[in-house]
């Protein structure tokens, strides 16, 4: 049975917006929600960067049944994993058996703020597990003392957290990241929907484990209305990979994003009232082998998107093939 969540778009909405967004998801029937965890927004026509544990406290008094997790928070430069689990333990006793921790090695525009050299993709893999060995450490409740190749804790002890340890998910674009993902976390989250990713994922450990993949889409009244708010609020969706991960400012998305033309968005996401396509890609994701599928709706229209949703999917479930 698939399972369907909504993304939180930390980048496009403030934080009392957030909350209300996630009330309104759970009172369309979404099972789930995922918050992206940035210091910046990809480009400057996107207008927030909240600090995500501030909003999900807020969420928490919002919501009941909705399980929520961050999608993703990266614990290798910008927060070290000793405070992040600590966040993430805080978090979990407020939403008691309803939050999951997303972890993934993150991108160059919100990890390099300190100064601190960007390291290359197979030394952020190696960051990540050990950052995931600091976090569950950490969860014993014990008195922890820790020095490795990346991080230092001494003599720390975290004395809330809650009944039940939240799930950590991985994050991957990659055969990689999800080999790594199967090893050490308790689910996968993709934005690719690849069936080599969750088969790696699958292969190294992650068998029986959730599978999370995120669809970004634009719901309007007609596609051409929709292409322009996509181009408008998500033209990073057009870019080239891996200019999302090695690009260091708005600035330079900025830059990048005056060369996305709108053909490149109607090709990039599902765009307009179209039934047909925002299936597509939702099939995409389950024909990969994806059990939770969660849906981000680009710009301001999120009351008439759910609506759309709830009434086309949450009622009616799509499986692969149909």
């Amino acid at each position: 049975m698939i399972k369907y969540g909504f993304a939180l778009s930390s980048e496009e909405h403030g934080p009392a917006d957030l909350a209300l967004l996630a009330a309104q998801a759970e009172q369309a029937g979404f099972s789930f929600a995922l918050i992206s965890d940035h210091f910046h927004p990809w480009v400057s026509a996107q207008p927030h960067s909240p600090f995500v544990w501030s909003t999900l406290g807020a969420i928490s008094q919002t919501t009941r049944k909705l399980s929520v997790g961050t999608g993703v928070t990266c614990p290798i430069q910008r927060i070290h994993p000793a405070i992040l689990a600590q966040a993430a333990a805080t978090t979990a006793s407020l939403m008691e058996d309803r939050f999951f921790f997303g972890l993934g090695t993150g991108e160059n525009l919100n990890e390099h703020i300190f100064g601190q050299k960007w390291p290359p993709a197979p030394q952020r893999l190696e960051m990540l597990e050990e950052a995931v060995k600091v976090i569950r450490t950490l969860w014993h409740g014990q008195m922890t003392t820790h020095y490795g190749e990346f991080f230092t804790v001494e003599d720390a002890r975290i004395f809330t957290l809650p009944t039940q340890l939240p799930p950590i998910a991985l994050a991957a674009s990659g055969p990689e990241a999800a080999e790594l993902a199967g090893r050490v976390g308790d689910a996968l989250i993709s934005v690719v929907p690849k069936k080599e990713i969750v088969e790696a994922f699958r292969q190294a450990g992650g068998q029986g484990k959730p599978c999370y993949g995120q669809v970004t889409l634009c719901y309007d009244q007609s596609e051409e209305k929709a292409i322009q708010t996509a181009l408008q609020w998500w033209p990073n969706s057009a870019l080239p990979s891996p200019l999302n991960v090695e690009l260091r400012s708005v600035e330079h998305f900025d830059q990048a994003a005056k060369s996305v033309t709108p053909e490149q968005i109607r090709e990039s996401l599902p765009c307009g009232p179209g039934l047909a396509k925002h299936r597509e890609a939702i099939e995409k994701f389950i024909e990969a082998g994806f059990d939770h599928i969660y849906i981000h709706q680009v710009g301001p229209k999120q009351k008439a998107f759910m609506e759309f949703f709830q009434e086309n999917f949450l009622k009616k479930p799509v499986s692969a093939g149909r």
